[in-house]
């Protein structure tokens, strides 16, 4: 899966507070014992105790975006069904590991989906970067790697194949990883979205047997062969799939660091204002101005 924009990754039981605010069914009793009632009103001050910040910017969040930004149910409801081919019959027991239930993971892909749309807002893509990335998914290559921990253990596994030494031997005998050592790097052919973004792209890029300068990745660094390259059958894409893929280069292009301000304004052309007391501060982080920005506009009047 992608990883979100805020941390969103959060418990079904954070979900759930927001169920139960109904003020009007605040004294339901949810547990009846000898020993005392549990009531409704209860399990909510609970809940808001230990998740209610989160909670709270979670619901408006979910609320100044949708006003902009509209995820259908059909779009969410394809993101679930992606999920549940890449994850075959192993689908619920994942999103019961996560704290999820089916209903949760779908407010969660919204409020990411709307995320998303509000981060690409603005981004253009060309045709140009539609074209070549199109002919990157329509070619294949084959290649060798050694994975490593770290870029001075990279750089010497460079220097030796760069000085003639057999790249299965220098992988069985430096590489981190399992498979590597078994195969001697050998990752036969694979095509684009195969293999993390950095290998790939560093990988498209490199000239037929050269070897490549460490490239970082979130499994370490490492040193690259292509021994070929090929092209594939490229189909037509449809329109859905084009947009898919132009969404896809938004977000690479896209600024993470945008997400909060374009946020914060659309909460204060909203006049967000907490109201419960114990959450005054619960939205802060999208409703105060930056302290650079108030230093910057006092230095300004006092010139």
């Amino acid at each position: 899966m992608k990883k979100t924009i805020l941390a969103l990754t959060m418990a079904a039981s954070v979900l759930a507070l927001s169920a139960c605010s109904d003020k009007n069914a605040g004294d339901e009793v949810l547990v009846k014992s000898k020993a005392g009632n549990v009531t409704q009103s209860e399990l909510y001050n609970e809940m808001k105790d230990a998740q209610g910040e989160q909670t709270l910017q979670l619901l408006v969040l979910e609320k100044v975006l949708d006003a902009k930004y509209k995820i259908s149910d059909k779009q969410v409801d394809t993101a679930i069904n992606e999920m549940k081919e890449q994850l075959g019959e192993g689908f619920d027991a994942y999103i019961a590991q996560q704290g999820h239930t089916e209903k949760s993971l779908k407010k969660i892909l919204r409020i990411n989906m709307l995320q998303e749309a509000a981060l690409t807002d603005g981004v253009e893509v060309t045709d140009k970067e539609i074209e070549e990335r199109v002919k990157m998914m329509a070619t294949e290559l084959n290649a060798k790697h050694v994975l490593v921990a770290d870029e001075e253990t990279a750089l010497k596994v460079k220097k030796e194949l760069e000085g003639g030494a057999d790249f299965a031997e220098v992988a069985k005998k430096n590489s981190t990883e399992p498979a590597a050592k078994e195969s001697g790097g050998d990752l036969g052919w694979f095509g684009y979205g195969k293999m993390v973004k950095e290998f790939w792209d560093a990988a498209y890029a490199l000239e037929v047997n050269t070897i490549s300068e460490p490239v970082q990745s979130e499994h370490g660094f490492h040193i690259i062969k292509v021994t070929e390259k090929r092209d594939i059958e490229a189909k037509e894409m449809t329109k859905e799939e084009k947009e898919k893929l132009t969404k896809e280069i938004q977000l690479e292009k896209a600024d993470p660091s945008t997400i909060i301000p374009k946020v914060s304004k659309l909460m204060k052309d909203a006049d967000v204002k907490v109201e419960d007391k114990d959450l005054k501060s619960a939205l802060d982080v999208f409703l105060e101005e930056p302290k650079v920005e108030k230093e910057a506009e006092t230095e300004k009047e006092t010139k």
